[in-house]
């Protein structure tokens, strides 16, 4: 479920003076850092010794994906907001940047901020945005980028809104559909989209970031949104899918990836210093990517002037056939359930509440009227779920298994059924699958649009 505060209520961890990183200026760098930064740079300066410096990194990600080379970190000579954990350098941020993309949308909020306007920040993803890896909530990528509108805009900041509506184990297809639920409800001014190592099915999440991208986009406050690419110490993720959504709008598109691995592959730094596993950043890691963002932010700071910002419209056609319409995830608290055996309502996932759930093998049925239907439960490693098959207007759809033995821990699991062409009704039937004791499954809500 996603994390609202009040930036206010949170002002004494932000204001820790102003920092250095990629084109900031030091003049009025505060000397506190983070402990694991004292350690990166302790690291790196010796690193720098002569005859022990790393190899020169080159100019571009180890994946072949070029920068946008028209892109540049702000003049260091500008007193802009920095962070400085040590780490980042400018050609990190320079690699990062894949779009500088249209600036418009961010340009006016900034303005706004200026003009001590009420602001939002917002983010959306998996378990990296949620913070998993970092060890505090204060050092996740999202709430350092969140406190780059801190330092940039201070006489606004006790109206600075931030929602954090990172899910775990949770990709796209179901970020579509609980997106008004966990973030657009909050209208937020600013967006970063992070869904690249949580997306797997180029096919369906090219259709599931798409209708995504699109529906912030199209909210009538036009929010910036901004693309992040994290990516998996072997360098996996679903960013080149991802990156067509970003280059047919024109966004700023910031990776990672471009960033880190290079580095990694010179001996700058391990992926160890920067992640404990092999997908979630550490603090060091959330740090670099907040540097990346803090980076991009300050150029657009930088040239605000020169940024018109009369034409902030979207009418670009979609990259699929945006099939996603008006979604939503519709638990107990909206459904009316009918021919119940077996099944009783619960609160089991905090993130997705008014479930279903078993007592003894059994079978649930509904009526709705969608074009697109989903299913969403849970996946247990007490070997207790089993399977369930999912039956819509009497044809069998699929069957899903609700143990994950020998998993890392119980988690919210979608399931495609079907797809249409128009809304119509339709009777959906989840039951336990022939022989099967089933008598711990978990029906979290279905996914309608």
């Amino acid at each position: 479920m996603k994390t609202k505060k009040t930036i206010a209520a949170v002002m004494a961890a932000l204001l820790l003076g102003s920092l250095t990183a990629c084109g900031g200026s030091s003049g009025t760098a505060s000397s506190s850092a983070p402990a694991e930064s004292s350690a990166a740079e302790s690291s790196a300066a010796a690193e720098s010794a002569e005859n022990d410096a790393p190899a020169p990194v080159p100019a571009q990600g180890s994946d072949g994906i070029p920068a946008d080379d028209t892109w540049q970190p702000a003049d260091a000579s500008l007193k802009l907001p920095a962070l400085n954990l040590g780490m980042t350098t400018d050609e990190m941020c320079r690699r990062a940047v894949l779009n500088v993309g249209n600036r418009a949308r961010l340009a006016n909020v900034m303005k706004r901020a200026q003009n001590k306007e009420k602001i939002t920040f917002g983010v959306i993803g998996g378990s990296i945005t949620q913070g998993t890896g970092a060890q505090s909530s204060q050092e996740t990528y999202a709430f350092r980028s969140m406190a780059w509108w801190v330092k940039a805009f201070p006489d606004a900041a006790n109206k600075l809104g931030y929602v954090n509506a990172g899910i775990g184990a949770t990709g796209s297809y179901i970020g579509v559909h609980r997106a008004e639920r966990d973030l657009l409800a909050e209208k937020p001014d600013v967006v970063i989209v992070e869904f690249s190592v949580n997306d797997t099915d180029p096919l369906r999440d090219l259709q599931s970031y798409d209708s995504l991208v699109r529906r912030i986009l199209e909210q009538d406050n036009q929010p910036a949104v901004i693309l992040l690419f994290m990516t998996q110490d072997n360098g996996t993720s679903l960013y080149e899918t991802h990156k067509k959504i970003g280059e047919a709008y024109d966004l700023p598109m910031i990776s990672y990836k471009n960033a880190v691995m290079p580095e990694i592959k010179a001996g700058t730094f391990t992926w160890k210093d920067i992640s404990p596993d092999n997908i979630h950043p550490n603090s060091n890691g959330h740090g670099i990517a907040a540097e990346l963002l803090w980076s991009y932010f300050n150029s657009v700071l930088a040239d605000l002037d020169n940024i018109d910002t009369s034409d902030l419209s979207f009418t670009a056609e979609p990259v699929s056939d945006d099939r996603y319409q008006q979604p939503k995830i519709a638990g107990a608290d909206v459904l009316t359930a009918e021919d119940v055996t077996g099944f009783a309502e619960a609160e089991v996932n905090s993130s997705f509440p008014h479930n279903w759930k078993t007592e003894t093998a059994g079978s649930i049925t509904f009526h709705a009227e969608s074009t697109n239907i989903g299913v969403l439960y849970q996946r247990t490693i007490d070997g207790k779920s089993g399977k369930y098959e999912v039956w819509v207007d009497g044809e069998k759809k699929k069957t899903l298994d609700g143990d994950f033995p020998g998993g890392w821990g119980n988690y919210a699991e979608a399931a495609e059924i079907m797809t249409g062409d128009a809304p119509a009704e339709h009777e959906i039937t989840i039951r336990a699958a022939e022989g099967n004791k089933a008598d711990g499954f978990t029906l979290l809500g279905l996914l309608l649009s």
